[in-house]
């Protein structure tokens, strides 16, 4: 199985690169792990509590159980993967069922800081954007995606978002093997990582 690490900064376009491989691919023999639905579920918190935490930093995410999924992955053996919920900051008890495929693609803004997950990355990629753009496409997202209030997405980002970016996520690029420009559409490095992508495919047939 070839697994592939995906990060970035938000809104850089990370699901935007996914996507694209997928469609250049037989996604058949594809499966994609977003690091969204791996964060800790917080029950004992209520709303108000769990609005104000820190989603950006690496302690927010169950490591633990994304490297035991990759890892039963790898070993062929299905897994049950947590649906979390943006709106209630939770997970909704429901689970999704994914099945060992040829190649494992795991994605999220975090997948690049946590050692033991780099140790079951082949392949290791990180999507680069301005931090002007980056912050637009996550107003953007929020307000029309999330339903949340432009003054709540701008206090968010300076507060919390840019700081963890420039302690956690931009020091992470430097594990990347490939770093992919997402300012303009990357025609090259999504040919590229199809290309290794489906050689590996071919390799298990």
């Amino acid at each position: 199985m070839l697994v592939i690490g995906i990060a970035g900064g938000t809104g850089s376009g990370k699901t935007t690169v996914v996507n694209k491989i997928l469609q250049q691919l037989n996604v058949e023999g594809v499966n994609v792990l977003s690091q969204d639905n791996y964060y800790h579920d917080n029950p004992n918190l209520t709303l108000s509590e769990r609005e104000v935490l820190n989603y950006d930093h690496p302690k927010s995410i169950d490591f633990d159980l994304l490297l035991r999924h990759v890892k039963a992955l790898k070993n062929h053996q299905s897994i049950e993967q947590p649906v979390y919920s943006f709106v209630t900051h939770s997970r909704t008890g429901d689970h999704v069922t994914v099945e060992p495929r040829n190649v494992l693609i795991v994605e999220g803004i975090l997948v690049l800081t946590n050692k033991e997950l780099l140790k079951e990355f082949d392949l290791k990629v990180f999507v680069h954007a301005d931090s002007d753009e980056r912050l637009i496409r996550r107003i953007r997202r929020d307000t029309q995606e999330r339903g949340r209030d432009l003054q709540e997405v701008l206090h968010r980002y300076q507060t919390t978002l840019k700081p963890m970016h420039q302690e956690f996520i931009e020091p992470s690029k430097n594990e990347a093997d490939l770093i992919v420009p997402n300012m303009k559409q990357n025609s090259v490095a999504i040919d590229f990582l199809t290309t290794v992508i489906n050689n590996s495919l071919k390799k298990v047939h």
